[in-house]
């Protein structure tokens, strides 16, 4: 099994898993205020379920929005899960984006 190497691909908004030159998995981003990353979507690649890349991944990902200031807004799915499970990452939670994102448009 080929080992997997990881890489930001900001011209795309996304953080990337390759394993022997293609593609195996991604975590979408979208950059807001130069440091406030949403991560809404990840994906892993048929062929390449099972192997542990959206946790690498996520890590990977996670690690350099802390080497780069940055805090996130964790909508997908996995992402939430992966903090739920690693409290070491919670303090890159911007909390008050999101849970004002998290409850939706007020009706006050």
């Amino acid at each position: 099994m080929e080992t997997a190497t990881f890489r930001d691909d900001p011209e795309n908004e996304r953080y990337v898993a390759d394993v022997g030159g293609d593609v195996a998995a991604f975590t979408v981003y979208h950059l807001r205020h130069e440091h406030l990353y949403f991560f809404p979507h990840t994906v892993v690649n048929d062929g390449y379920t099972g192997r542990g890349l959206a946790k690498q991944l996520v890590r990977y990902a996670l690690d350099d929005v802390r080497a780069k200031g940055g805090k996130i807004v964790p909508l997908c799915p996995y992402v939430a899960s992966f903090l739920a499970k690693n409290p070491e990452y919670d303090d890159l939670v911007d909390h008050q984006v999101y849970d004002r994102v998290a409850k939706g448009p007020s009706n006050t």
